[in-house]
């Protein structure tokens, strides 16, 4: 049986792993890492929690998507 995975605490390398296989486009460990840092997301265990990682995201996107 797959591990499961915890979207609380997901490490740089898997959640660039997971954000590549969904998007079907290579996201890398360091993209991922750079953006979470950017963000204030990375937790002191260095993990990153998928729901605030995407909202943190579409933030960003949407400022960008009115200019």
């Amino acid at each position: 049986m797959p591990e499961k995975l915890n979207s609380g605490a997901l490490s740089p390398q898997t959640l660039a792993l997971l954000l590549t296989n969904a998007g079907q486009r290579l996201v890398t460990e360091e993209q991922v890492r750079n953006i979470a840092e950017l963000g204030g997301l990375l937790s002191v265990e260095g993990t990153i929690n998928l729901v605030q990682y995407t909202a943190f995201l579409a933030k960003e996107t949407e400022g960008k998507s009115h200019e």
